[in-house]
């Protein structure tokens, strides 16, 4: 998803898990080794440098809203040309209705103002969306109907 439509809660919780993505992919923690959006990284020809780019991005958003994402925890300077990931329709449309299902418990005033006029998900600057269905390594979890 793109950061403009995470609530606060997620754009901080999408920091900090990619953070700890960024020490997996160093081989600096024994955990979180097998979460299954590692994968999205790990097939990378520079998973270091796009995980940095997509920290990054994130840290743009966090500028934004005034918060402060400290960048030197980043390991790799911004890409001066990023390379794009491929994200599929089925699997950003899954991340929206997942994330709208989690801000109408926790913030329905985000959702009402920045997610229900969201008609089809504007991805990740890092991410080219291509057709195709959830992606294989999600584990997909209910939604409310």
């Amino acid at each position: 998803m793109h950061p403009t439509l995470l609530d606060r809660r997620a754009l901080v919780a999408g920091w900090r898990e990619t953070l700890l993505a960024q020490k997996v992919l160093r081989g600096e923690t024994k955990g979180y080794t097998r979460h299954p959006q590692l994968e999205r990284f790990r097939d990378r020809p520079d998973p270091l440098q796009d995980i940095a780019d997509y920290l990054h991005a994130m840290a743009d958003e966090a500028d934004r809203r005034g918060y402060n994402f400290d960048r030197g925890r980043i390991s790799v300077d911004r890409s001066t040309t990023p390379s794009t990931i491929n994200v599929t329709a089925g699997q950003l449309e899954y991340e929206l209705a997942f994330l709208r299902q989690k801000v109408e418990g926790r913030d329905p005033e985000w959702g009402r103002s920045h997610l229900d006029a969201v008609e089809t998900p504007t991805p990740h600057p890092l991410f080219a969306v291509v057709d195709g269905p959830i992606e294989s390594w999600e584990r997909v979890k209910p939604l409310a109907g």
